[in-house]
């Protein structure tokens, strides 16, 4: 029987604006390339300065596009979210629900979240994030009955900024029999949260990290962050943009290449990689082959605007790779 994962993770709206220049980025205070929590009015601001340019609006937030993309590969999924009752909220819902993921949904009053991504004349994404309902996700809404039955559980790096709510998963994910898996995210939550993530990693089955992150996490090379991850968990991956992924699991190490195609917008880039990753770990692939998958669906996610692809993507990917 094919392996389910359940996702825990901010539902957030991307809200997608596609910059002539970077200037805009120096003028808003964001630095290029990272993610920045913002308040409602922060985000209006934003909203206002790139109002200028074309913007297009879709359902994100990192574990719910990995998620989204391993519902695609034919993986059964959940997700564990929660959201306003609004509009947004019902969007975003509905667009997993259309894809066949199990909405685990807790409601609030609060507007339901955000995500600004502005992305640069070069396709590289920097996230001004109003998290809304989305941060009312807390620990004691959790019970070790929504994690039974599925076989990993898949946590948002983004999460690690609420601990209590990090531990609580990884507590009742492990007593529901659930292997663990974490991206980190962004360099900037890493440094920030430094030691907990250092704290935490030997509980956490499988790692995916690129080479910002990693230098955050060891302050080493990435063959090196590579190296001490994999010490620690079961499966370590340590992407490196243009010179593609290096992945351990005990004594077996490999190194996956990349192509080269037309970068339009790396929103979603690690996501992918991330589900293409898992999708193939379920379907027993070997270690190659899950980086080449996983490689394979953020080659084709940074050839589009936003973290979602069209069919006609998915089904050339299908034909490349049929076990999914």
């Amino acid at each position: 029987m094919k392996k389910s994962v359940l996702g825990i993770g901010n539902a957030l709206v991307d809200i997608l604006t596609k910059v002539d220049n970077d200037n805009i980025l120096n003028e808003l205070d964001l630095p290029k390339g990272s993610m920045q929590l913002v308040d409602a009015a922060t985000s209006a601001k934003i909203g206002k300065a790139v109002g200028q340019f074309e913007n297009s609006m879709s359902p994100g937030g990192s574990a719910a596009n990995t998620i989204h993309g391993l519902a695609k590969c034919g993986i059964t999924t959940g997700f564990i979210f929660s959201t306003g009752n609004d509009e947004i909220g019902r969007f975003f819902e509905d667009a997993m629900k259309e894809v066949g993921v199990k909405p685990i949904v807790f409601h609030s009053d609060t507007p339901s979240g955000t995500a600004r991504a502005i992305i640069s004349p070069d396709g590289e994404r920097t996230f001004a994030t109003h998290l809304g309902a989305a941060v009312e996700l807390s620990a004691e809404l959790l019970k070790k009955e929504l994690f039974e039955g599925w076989d990993y559980c898949y946590i948002e790096g983004y999460l690690i900024t609420n601990q209590q709510l990090v531990r609580r998963t990884i507590e009742l994910a492990k007593q529901a029999g659930c292997k663990v898996a974490i991206d980190l995210a962004s360099y900037n939550v890493v440094e920030a949260n430094r030691d907990f993530l250092l704290e935490i990693l030997p509980q956490i089955d499988i790692v995916f990290a690129n080479e910002e992150e990693a230098k955050s996490l060891t302050d080493s090379t990435p063959e090196e962050s590579l190296e001490f991850i994999a010490k620690n968990c079961e499966i370590a991956v340590v992407k490196i943009g243009k010179r593609g992924s290096l992945i351990k699991r005990g004594n077996e190490k490999v190194q996956i290449g990349c192509n080269k195609v037309n970068v339009i917008d790396t929103t979603g880039a690690g996501d992918m990689y991330a589900a293409g990753f898992l999708a193939g770990l379920i379907n027993g692939l070997n270690l190659e082959k899950c980086g080449e998958l996983g490689n394979c669906l953020a080659e084709n996610i940074i050839q589009v605007i936003g973290a979602k692809m069209g069919e006609g993507r998915w089904n050339q990917i299908k034909r490349q790779f049929p076990m999914i």
